[in-house]
């Protein structure tokens, strides 16, 4: 929700969002990565807690693949009047990630540690939602690669592309 308000003459805006505590260990205990994100798809689990502070959500999963929209707006600025490039960085993060979390077995979980991110056109308060398609492209015992697009959501134009390699981990164990 945003809501102006004036202090002063002067109009300032807040910006205030929620979130419901992230999933669990108890939560993901013997689910499969899919089976995690799909529940969370239809709010049997919680979003992640950045889709709330970002303005983003997950619209689409599926073996090997994820899909997020966000909505850019003024309270994403940078000092040059267009949405921060960190904005899309976090997109493109969530959506290769969620992919290559798909691939995942119950018990097993990633970390990114390579992002690669290349911004093709500015993206401005008012450009309407845009969507990441993530895609897994290798998934090994210790490591996978994804790659994801944004585009926007209703004219496929695109604004940014970009890659990542993620480390495969074990979770720790329920105590």
């Amino acid at each position: 929700m945003t809501t102006c308000t004036s202090t002063d003459g002067t109009a300032t805006r807040t910006r205030v969002h929620t979130w419901s505590p992230p999933t669990s260990s108890a939560d993901a205990a013997g689910r499969s990565g899919l089976e995690l994100l799909r529940l969370a798809l239809v709010g049997e689990l919680p979003a992640a807690p950045i889709c709330g502070t970002l303005g983003f959500r997950l619209v689409e999963v599926a073996a090997g693949r994820a899909v997020f929209d966000g909505d850019p707006g003024e309270h994403l600025l940078n000092p040059m009047g267009t949405v921060h490039g960190g904005f899309l960085a976090t997109l493109l993060d969530s959506a290769l990630g969620s992919a290559v979390l798909t691939a995942l077995p119950a018990g097993r979980a990633y970390t990114t540690v390579q992002l690669g991110v290349h911004l093709v056109r500015p993206v401005l308060p008012d450009t309407p939602t845009l969507r990441c398609e993530g895609e897994t492209v290798h998934v090994g015992r210790t490591t996978a690669t994804a790659q994801a697009r944004v585009v926007g959501a209703t004219d496929g134009r695109l604004y940014a592309h970009g890659t990542a390699t993620c480390a495969i981990l074990a979770l720790p164990a329920r105590t």
